[in-house]
């Protein structure tokens, strides 16, 4: 199939990589149906996405089951296939320390970042095994945070641990449907979430320092990279990152 036959879901897509990743899949033909928390945003990115883009908004709240069932059904009534899910929609939690946190807000950070990438990815497994041809694509955002922890984060980071065991169990469960799985860890990307990395974070021996940023173009050029593959090739595992950014010697 070409990319003009094919159908994406982008969670998250109202702002920063979401609606980056969604602009990009629509340019490269895709018909992307949106998803989000907030409506406006949402017609924002279809807004800015062109007359000539097939785009469809979709409120819609991750960590519900029966939200994320209307998301599901919405898109393939409109568009009839789906061949991509992006599951980018995450949150975090206050920088406190751990002993601090509220169990409230720990609860909300795996609500949206781990339980919200299983409901979407469990009704996508439900379209891509049943459509014909058979398959899709699913591709994670893990974050840089699936690897290695900013300090006072234990919610963000351990949901995006979780998540790159849900992809790796999506990517074995989903070989029997053509359905391949693979994850996006993303570092330091210039969005509206994250100016304040410019200005200057926690760092791991104490102090507080400002860290390079890069382009959130480069995110959505990759993910339209992964989203493009066949289906008998998957990128199991992507980082694209600030190359001066701190990770490798983190800490």
């Amino acid at each position: 199939m070409s990319s003009s036959d094919k159908v994406a879901i982008v969670t998250g897509a109202g702002t920063g990589i979401g609606r980056a990743s969604a602009l990009a899949l629509a340019e490269a033909g895709y018909a992307v149906t949106l998803a989000g928390r907030r409506r406006e945003p949402l017609e924002e990115t279809a807004e800015a996405a062109g007359e000539g883009a097939r785009t469809l908004v979709v409120p819609t709240d991750v960590s519900d089951a029966s939200s994320v069932c209307a998301l599901f059904a919405a898109s393939q009534e409109a568009f009839g296939r789906l061949d991509l899910l992006f599951n980018n929609a995450g949150r975090g939690a206050p920088p406190v320390p751990l002993e601090d946190l509220a169990v409230e807000q720990w609860q909300k950070a795996v609500d949206v970042n781990l339980t919200g990438v299983f409901l979407c990815t469990q009704e996508a497994f439900k379209i891509m095994k049943s459509q014909d041809p058979m398959g899709g694509r699913i591709i994670n955002n893990g974050s840089i945070s699936a690897t290695a922890p900013r300090p006072n984060s234990a919610p963000y980071t351990s949901t995006k641990h979780a998540v790159t065991g849900l992809t790796k169990s999506t990517s074995l469960d989903g070989r029997k449907y053509d359905i391949a799985c693979g994850q996006i860890d993303i570092g330091n990307a210039a969005t509206e979430m994250t100016t304040v990395i410019a200005k200057g974070v926690p760092q791991a021996h104490g102090t507080i320092a400002a860290e390079p940023t890069m382009d959130v173009e480069n995110v959505a050029r990759a993910v339209v990279y992964m989203a493009s593959l066949p289906l008998d090739a998957n990128v199991q595992f992507m980082t694209v990152m600030a190359t001066k950014m701190p990770f490798i010697g983190r800490g």
